[in-house]
């Protein structure tokens, strides 16, 4: 039961949710439009600065006496808003380089946001490298809680009323972002998105303004991004080095497992990629606990779990390049 307890609980963790959201914008930037963007996790904590610091630093509800309700959405809209201008600034100079370029400066951009935020500077806004505590973001979530005090759910599934609404309100979230993702690239803004991705230079031939659709796209994958990086903090503490490159590794990681140019693939991608990883650390640690790994610490052994998780995603690319849901047609874009 220890090892599929964290296994099972990535089904349903907000933690999971978080991530969809994000691997859902990532999957409108490449998989519909074939933006390479490297630097979705610069999205993510564009988004959860934005609402911890309108939460933390503006106190709308101390200050100004707003409503928990009214201060919460605020939060979020401000979360949305930064992420939406970091997207049209950052896609001004970048949105008319392909491939490979786009890819080096969107991760770079990403960076810059890491350590901008880590800056001894921007400390009493931003935390500085220690980030900003939980308590005082949990407090208009708290306040706008619906659900009476106890627990909630069965067996492992069982939480408390402030983690069972996260998880509804995160859920909830990502199915309105799946039914806003399907309407879109079913309508003719998304079939000239699609284009696109598959020749730029014809689509441009047909009259259309190319550059206006990609910054279009880059907006609404960044603010899904941005929803994502806000969701992930909601139950925890928020940590700037969180937000480095590899959360977009795992991004893209959740993207190509569950299929690039589908809706519900990045959905399931980021569940089974949880899934996946917590399970495997757990095995890890039940045999480094019967000393199966020698004399290295539980620390080092966990890191092992990204071996296996990297090796399964070769084996991925290898013999299904396509995710579970995807169409290798789809893999026939030019980026």
């Amino acid at each position: 039961m220890d090892i599929l307890t964290p296994f099972l609980l990535a089904f349903v963790d907000s933690t999971s949710a978080a991530f969809a959201l994000a691997a859902i914008g990532l999957g409108v930037h490449f998989g519909y439009a074939g933006l390479l963007n490297f630097g979705q996790a610069g999205f993510m904590a564009i988004g959860a600065y934005g609402f911890a610091i309108w939460t933390t630093m503006a106190a709308p509800t101390t200050n100004w006496g707003w409503p928990p309700a009214a201060s919460f959405i605020s939060a979020v809209i401000v979360g949305l808003v930064a992420a939406s201008i970091y997207a049209f600034v950052l896609g001004i100079p970048t949105l008319r380089l392909r491939g490979d370029y786009l890819a080096i400066v969107t991760i770079a951009a990403a960076e810059i946001v890491r350590y901008t935020v880590r800056t001894t500077e921007l400390t009493p806004i931003t935390g500085g490298s220690q980030g900003l505590t939980g308590a005082a973001i949990k407090t208009d979530i708290q306040a706008i809680n619906p659900l009476p005090p106890g627990q909630y759910g069965f067996w492992i599934f069982n939480a408390g009323a402030y983690d069972t609404w996260i998880r509804i309100l995160a859920w909830a979230l990502v199915a309105i972002a799946l039914v806003v993702v399907w309407m879109l690239f079913r309508s003719p803004w998304g079939r000239v998105v699609k284009g696109i991705r598959e020749d730029e230079d014809a689509v441009r031939s047909l009259g259309k303004n190319v550059f206006n659709y990609k910054m279009q796209v880059l907006i609404l994958g960044g603010v899904l991004g941005a929803l994502g990086g806000i969701m992930y903090v909601m139950p925890r503490a928020l940590q700037p080095d969180f937000f480095a490159a590899p959360t977009t590794f795992y991004l893209w990681t959740a993207l190509l497992l569950g299929g690039a140019a589908t809706v519900f693939g990045p959905v399931i991608g980021a569940i089974l990629f949880w899934a996946t990883l917590n399970g495997v650390r757990a095995v890890i640690r039940l045999l480094h606990d019967v000393g199966v790994f020698g004399d290295i610490t539980a620390t080092q052994a966990a890191q092992l779990a990204f071996v296996f998780v990297g090796f399964a995603l070769i084996l991925l690319v290898v013999f299904r390049p396509q995710g579970i849901f995807g169409n290798k047609k789809e893999l026939s874009f030019n980026v």
